[in-house]
This record gives structure tokens, C-alpha cells and sequence, in this order.
């Protein structure tokens, strides 16, 4: 199997788990403060991966161009998205916001067409139409007429979080660093903007026991771990290829909260899982046929 498919699928599985651990880790925390404390802890996660590989030393020798870069991705996918995204929870129906945050994996289709020149292919835009339309029903649970976007604002700030995190994926692919170094910095950022943003939007407050599990986890695994693969995904693989497996997320969060908090099953879950791996089996199979006529061709005699 194409490396960049692994790759993205543990991040699915790992990005699948926001749900619970957000609803197990918010619990006597606000958004501000369970933001500060997750990147605070994926900052401790990629900083013991430096020590761990004696390679901490290398940030010194980045130069300060590359540090603004990274700091700039940082800020954009790290924090800003996280802000845009909690702020819509907060103010319109989840499923409305689900809906408009779950345009990014096509964002990041199209933006990759803009900035890195891929090509977009019948397959790919088949993929993520599949993709999407997956998504669609498991969040509406197959009942269309329910979803009614009334709160234009906010899903346009939504939207503009969708972008940003898209732009921060393909902008992470051109970006030539230690990826361990990277994601120190990006999240030292995020832990620095959150820290900010909690004490003028909320208050400092230190998790209590039974959320510092979550949050470790989330720090450590849902967004640290997922980075790390996030980021080999996209150095290996066409963001534009990658991307409509993302769609995937939503239909295993579903399945997740079925059965850590015995949420009811909707046959519109299965249908919807259906579109969304029938899109990843489509996109995957074109790319495994176009690598085997590559090699063929380099192997030809001349």
C-alpha cells in the first residue's frame, strides 16, 4: 500500500478520537483553556522526541527565515484554526459547523492545484465528491431537510478556519525542515497564542484530575502524534491525493461515539462510511495503476 495512505489513515484514526477525548477533556475547562493545555502538552511530547534523538540543538542552527515560516504555519494550523473552529461550536448548531469544517480536505484539493501545480484528475474529484456526499449523510444522519444554514456569520468564520488549515497543510509541504523540529516549533506557537488568547478571552486554570488524561492524550497523541504523520503524508504524497481520505474522520468519530458514550446507529452511518471508502478505494486503485505504468515504462528496453 502507498506509504501516504498509511500515513493519512492513522491520522484519521487518531483526528477520529477529537470528539471523546473533547468531551471527556472540557470537562471544567472552557475552549480557551483545554486549547492552551493540549498544545502545551503536544509542545512537552516533541520536545522529549528532540531530547530523546539529541537533536534539540538543531533549532539554534534553523535560520531566522525558516523560523518565521514555521511560526507563521504554526500560528495558522495550530492555533488560529483551533480558535475559528471551537468559536463556531460555541455559537451555531455542531452539525451545521461539522458540515462547513469538513470543506477543508476539498480546499486543500484545490489550493494544491493553485500553489504546488498538481493535477486534479476525474478520480480525485470523483473521490472527494464521494467523500464529502459521506460525510453529509452520517452528520445528518440521512435526514437532509434538518440541516438549515442559518447562522451565515459564523459559518462563513468556520469556512475562513477550514481555509486556514487547508492553506497551513499545503504550505507545510514546501517547507524543507527536521519534522520533529517543525512541530516544536508549531506548537511552541500554539502554546504561546493560546496562552494569550485564555488569560484576555478567559483565565488561566490548571486541569483538574480527571481532565488531565484527556488532555494528554490529545496533546500527545490525537494532535502530536497526528502531526507527525500529517506532515509525512504530505511530504511523500499529492495533497490533493491525500486529502479525500480525511473524509473518513466523521464516520469513524461517529462509530467512536456510539461506542464510548452508547450514542444510537443510523443506517445513514453505514451508507455514508460506504461513499467514503468506495471514494478512497477509487482514488487509491488510480494510483496504484499509474505507478505500475510508470515502472513499466522505466523498465522498458530502449
Amino acid at each position: 500500500m502507498n506509504k501516504s495512505i498509511v500515513y493519512v489513515l492513522v491520522c484519521v484514526f487518531l483526528w477520529a478520537l477529537i470528539p471523546v477525548v473533547s468531551k471527556l477533556g472540557q470537562n471544567g475547562l472552557d475552549n480557551h483553556q483545554f486549547l492552551f493545555w493540549s498544545s502545551l502538552s503536544s509542545l512537552l511530547f516533541f520536545l522529549g522526541i528532540g531530547i530523546y534523538k539529541k537533536n534539540i540543538a538543531h533549532l539554534y542552527k534553523i535560520s531566522k527565515n525558516k523560523w518565521l515560516k514555521a511560526i507563521s504555519l504554526g500560528f495558522l494550523g495550530t492555533y488560529l484554526y483551533y480558535v475559528l473552529l471551537y468559536f463556531g461550536y460555541a455559537n451555531a448548531p455542531g452539525m451545521e459547523v461539522l458540515i462547513v469544517q469538513y470543506s477543508w480536505p476539498i480546499l486543500v484539493a484545490v489550493l494544491s492545484l493553485i500553489i504546488l501545480r498538481e493535477k486534479l484528475t476525474t478520480p480525485k474529484v470523483i473521490s472527494i465528491l464521494l467523500g464529502f456526499l459521506g460525510v453529509f449523510m452520517v452528520l445528518t444522519k440521512g435526514n437532509f431537510s434538518q440541516l438549515k444554514f442559518e447562522n451565515l456569520t459564523i459559518d462563513l468564520i468556520v469556512f475562513f478556519g477550514a481555509f486556514v488549515f487547508a492553506l497551513f497543510s499545503v504550505l507545510s509541504k514546501k517547507i524543507e525542515m527536521n519534522d520533529i523540529s517543525l512541530l516544536t516549533i508549531y506548537f511552541l506557537t500554539a502554546s504561546v497564542a493560546s496562552f494569550i488568547s485564555m488569560n484576555i478571552f478567559s483565565e488561566f486554570k490548571t486541569p483538574g484530575l480527571n481532565t488531565i488524561t484527556p488532555i494528554v492524550i490529545n496533546g500527545f497523541f490525537v494532535n502530536g502524534l497526528s502531526y507527525i504523520f500529517w506532515i509525512k503524508a504530505l511530504k511523500i504524497g499529492e495533497a490533493s491525493f491525500i486529502a479525500p481520505f480525511v473524509f473518513l474522520t466523521p464516520v469513524l468519530s461517529s462509530i467512536f461515539l456510539i461506542v464510548f458514550f452508547n450514542e444510537p446507529f443510523y443506517t445513514a452511518y453505514l451508507i455514508g462510511m460506504s461513499c467514503v471508502i468506495l471514494g478512497g478505494l477509487l482514488n487509491a486503485r488510480k494510483a496504484k495503476k499509474n505507478a505500475f505504468y510508470h515502472n513499466v515504462k522505466i523498465n522498458q528496453p530502449e
